[in-house]
């Protein structure tokens, strides 16, 4: 169980030979599980794809959570992809945390925005609204895209 102290020190960390194996353990909720694919899957893309970073989110010293990141350099978007709390810890905003720490890394980098998308139906999509994401009209596979300022 995570303490209200450990909530506080939510942060991102580069997942690496330590951590991989406690990463690829997450799992959602099952009515999630269509909007997310298996960690293990996300680590493959970030490998072999050429343009994904993955972290841990971590709360304190517990790995909650996991999301990766890529910056487009087509228009210098940072884009937000893969984001998931496993489902023991969530409920606690660690998504959220985990969203702004990586709207201020986009920030840091100067990049032009942040970018996301997601399923219609998924319900991340009220958070993704709530920190200022607006969607666009534009779709990357079956997904809608959103964008906010950096």
């Amino acid at each position: 169980m995570v303490t209200a102290s450990e909530q506080d020190t939510v942060r991102l960390v580069a997942i690496d030979a330590a951590n991989w194996r406690a990463a690829c353990a997450l799992d959602v909720e099952a009515d999630q599980a269509g909007f997310v694919a298996p960690v293990s899957h996300y680590l493959a893309l970030c490998t072999y794809g050429g343009e994904w970073h993955p972290l841990a989110i971590m709360a304190g010293e517990v790995l909650v959570g996991f999301v990766m990141w890529a910056v487009d350099d087509a228009d210098d978007s940072f884009w937000i992809g893969g984001l998931l709390v496993d489902a023991r810890h969530q409920r606690r905003g660690y998504g959220r945390a985990a969203v702004e720490l990586l709207i201020a890394m986009a920030a840091e980098r100067k990049c032009s925005g942040v970018a996301l998308s997601y399923q219609p139906a998924n319900p991340a999509r009220h958070l993704y609204g709530a920190l200022g994401f607006v969607e666009t009209g534009e779709v990357e596979d079956d997904e809608v895209v959103a964008r906010r300022p950096a």
